[in-house]
């Protein structure tokens, strides 16, 4: 009898805890997307700073362009720089030094269900807005609520997600969500906070140059429209002493200059009005910081090694035009880029070619034969891949640099043959139809024409008519948002931890939606599961698995015409300006520079 009792009072106890709802973990001080944090309670500080920075001093920076606007959470208007991560603050922020993990900030603990569709966030007492009013649950509530109806369309995708929000006391914050999105909890620890008696008199959807207010390190101190803006260190800064905050922000002073091209920024930089610089152009990193004081070593010029994928950049087929339909054509348009007499003659040898979505990374399908997992994943629709792409070993074909390799060329004829086209005379025609082929390439930059004419002379080699289309921003948007375009340059960003945006990116749905960023117009329902397949992946092994699947079809469809990377930033400082030796994964980090006293 007394065992029968025992089991009722287990069946019982059971049912109880059925009836509270899904079972919690301890609050934790941070969470990974998979696995554990890498840093434990009570770390120091994150791993790339140094809390024993000097403090002080102004930082100055440049960059180009112009700005109407400070408020950096809303469509309208042209953004300031730098306003988000010096004046506003998340309940939690990144390590950088991990693929995707977050850290208690304004909050000191989070506490989700094992499906992640419960998640609990505790406010630290001792935080506060910049006017020294307290961050409440309140505050929390109004800004999933504004940024969700009146700001950015990703915070609308995103926010939407939460079902429901509740704030049992000033400084708890209960979500919950019923569409099973793991990687939700830490986007909802990203969100930035913003002050609800700041704002709930204003306009919040409408551009401002006023000094708005958040929780963070700065404050705006000056703000002219299209010139310069300034930020000051708060002194009475609330998380100066929190883990996280040590040896970051570190400047009493940030100001940010404005000019109108970067040769002026460049200019700018070398007569000592600006203090750091990252340059992009490898032309000009090759030949323009020779001036006297980098002679004179009061420079350093240095390359930041970037462990995190490199951006998927390249010119992008729209496979909804007839003429980019067939694979075979793109392959043969992708085979014959000549990036080998484009890195020598017009970029000093100092890129490399950009292999698959997420390059250089552990992600990457290059060098990682598919494993069970990835064939498990992939079922039937791993036969359709090319073997080399399947086993890790294709690589972009390298050219012999002249800009007339006969070898490619003829590689590249070949496909077309394959997929019916032949030249007759000089010209590249559709056997059936006597179709000539002929697209436009639209671009942006000037930069980007000078790669279209190069790639314009080699296609016209195997009797490919190439026009050039140079526009203007407004055309150039209005071309992504709806497709209207032939082939043009886009860039994807991707991290160690892809997510959500996957599906924005690559997703079957967006062939047909506008105003996605499948550019492309990839719709291949096996792309569809493996992005599911990364979402529902709760361990970092089947993570891996389901991105490099990804990768292959991604990189088997041949939708764009990879261009290349440098595999790190390129970033010149006077001395004055220190930093750590460390760096985190994505390369440079400017948030933990230091004045270097002389």
């Amino acid at each position: 009898m007394a065992k029968i009792w025992i089991s009722r009072l287990f069946v019982a106890a059971l049912a109880c805890l059925a009836a509270a709802g899904p079972v919690t973990a301890e609050p934790r001080h941070g969470i990974a997307m998979h696995g554990e944090p890498a840093l434990p309670p009570g770390f120091a500080h994150l791993p790339y700073a140094d809390p024993s920075a000097p403090q002080g001093g102004l930082l100055r920076l440049a960059t180009t362009g112009s700005f109407d606007s400070v408020n950096p959470f809303i469509v309208k208007g042209e953004k300031a720089l730098s306003v988000s991560p010096h004046v506003f603050e998340s309940l939690m922020s990144r390590n950088y030094d991990e693929p995707f993990t977050v850290y208690g900030l304004l909050a000191e603990s989070i506490d989700v269900s094992p499906d992640r569709s419960r998640m609990t966030f505790v406010l630290r007492p001792q935080a506060r807005f910049s006017d020294g009013k307290p961050v409440t649950a309140a505050d929390v509530v109004f800004s999933l609520e504004t940024l969700r109806d009146h700001g950015l369309p990703r915070f609308k995708t995103y926010y939407s997600k939460v079902k429901s929000i509740e704030t049992p006391d000033s400084r708890t914050i209960i979500m919950t969500q019923d569409e099973g999105d793991r990687e939700l909890p830490l986007i909802m620890g990203l969100m930035p906070i913003l002050p609800k008696h700041h704002w709930e008199t204003r306009n919040f959807e409408a551009s401002t140059l006023d000094a708005i207010m958040g929780s963070g390190p700065y404050v705006l101190a000056e703000v002219r429209p299209g010139e310069r803006i300034t930020y000051k260190k708060n002194p009475d800064y609330w998380g100066k002493a929190i883990p996280y905050n040590r040896g970051l922000w570190n400047f009493d002073e940030l100001r940010v200059d404005y000019f109108r091209d970067s040769n002026s920024a460049l200019e700018a930089f070398k007569k000592g009005l600006v203090d750091v610089r990252v340059e992009t152009d490898p032309g000009r990193w090759s030949q323009a910081y020779d001036f006297p004081a980098a002679k004179a070593g009061k420079v350093v010029r240095e390359r930041i090694e970037q462990k995190t994928p490199a951006a998927a950049n390249g010119f992008a087929f729209n496979t909804r035009r007839p003429l980019f339909a067939d694979p075979l054509v793109r392959r043969a348009l992708v085979e014959a880029f000549d990036f080998e007499w484009l890195n020598a003659n017009i970029f000093s040898g100092l890129y490399r070619r950009t292999q698959g979505y997420y390059s250089g990374s552990e992600l990457s399908y290059l060098g990682h034969p598919a494993d069970a997992r990835e064939v498990a994943l992939l079922g039937a629709d791993a036969w359709r891949i090319d073997p080399q792409i399947l086993d890790g070993s294709y690589e972009l074909p390298r050219t012999d640099g002249s800009g007339r390799d006969r070898k490619m060329l003829r590689r590249a004829v070949a496909l077309l043959s394959e997929a019916g086209w032949e030249i007759r005379g000089e010209t590249l025609v559709n056997r059936k139809t006597g179709e000539a082929f002929a697209f436009t390439i639209s671009c942006l930059s000037r930069e980007q024409e000078r790669v279209a004419l190069h790639y314009q002379r080699t296609l016209r080699q195997i009797g490919i008519r190439v026009t050039i289309r140079t526009v203007d921003s407004a055309q150039f948007q209005r071309m992504l948002d709806t497709y209207d375009f032939d082939m043009l340059p886009v860039m994807w960003y991707n991290s160690l931890s892809p997510g959500n945006e996957q599906d924005f990116y690559y997703g079957s749905a967006g062939r047909d939606t506008k105003g996605t960023r499948n550019y492309p117009g990839i719709a291949d329902p096996a792309v569809d599961r493996m992005i599911e397949a990364l979402l529902k992946a709760t361990t970092r092994e089947d993570f891996v698995a389901a991105v490099r699947a990804l990768d292959r079809l991604l990189v088997n469809g041949f939708y764009i015409v990879p261009f290349y990377n440098s595999g790190g930033q390129w970033v010149a400082r006077w001395t004055r300006v220190g930093r750590p030796d460390r760096q985190p994964l994505p390369g440079f980090e400017d948030a933990t520079l230091w004045y270097a006293r002389p």
